[in-house]
Order: C-alpha cells, then sequence, then structure tokens
C-alpha cells in the first residue's frame, strides 16, 4: 500500500488512494517549525483491518524522523498506536 503525502502550509495529510479516490488518510498541522500534531486518522471500511490506520502513522514517524521533528498524536487512534509501538516514543 503506498502512503502519499501532501502539504498546504501549515496542513498536510498522509492518504492512501484506490482507483483515483482517497480511502485513508491522517491530517496534521504544523505546530512551529519542530512539530506536527495528528489531530485526524480516517479510514475507509475497504481497508477495515489491513493495518491502514498503523501504516499512515508509520509513515508519519518516518517523515518526523527524516526531518528531525517531534509528533503530537492528538487524534485518538494515532495517540493509541503510539501507546503500544515504543520504537515510535523518540519522536513523541
Amino acid at each position: 500500500m503506498e502512503i502519499l503525502q501532501q502539504e498546504q502550509l501549515p496542513k498536510g495529510t498522509f492518504y492512501i488512494e484506490l482507483d483515483g479516490k482517497q480511502v485513508a488518510q491522517m491530517t496534521y498541522v504544523w505546530a512551529g517549525d519542530d512539530r506536527i500534531i495528528i489531530d485526524h486518522t480516517e479510514v475507509d471500511d475497504i481497508l477495515r483491518g489491513k493495518s491502514a490506520g498503523k501504516q499512515l502513522v508509520a509513515k508519519a514517524v518516518e517523515f518526523a524522523r527524516e526531518r528531525g521533528i517531534k509528533i503530537v498524536p492528538l487524534c485518538p487512534f494515532a495517540k493509541s498506536v503510539f501507546d503500544k509501538v515504543p520504537e515510535y516514543r523518540d519522536v513523541l
């Protein structure tokens, strides 16, 4: 599953498309120059059970590590992933 990213500062989205339609997305907003706040994650029923949401969080973690920034997971789903995956805590 390819995770795409779109950014129109100060907001951005990590998303998955199928047949030209967004079927999963995780939105974020920049808070200064050194952190993003994940505020919403949504996955279409067509991807339920395929770990699409977790893959979106993983992409955000990869993005944060590449940029040397931190993530504030306000979205309950994203926060639950961070709580369950200790390897991601370096970007919290």
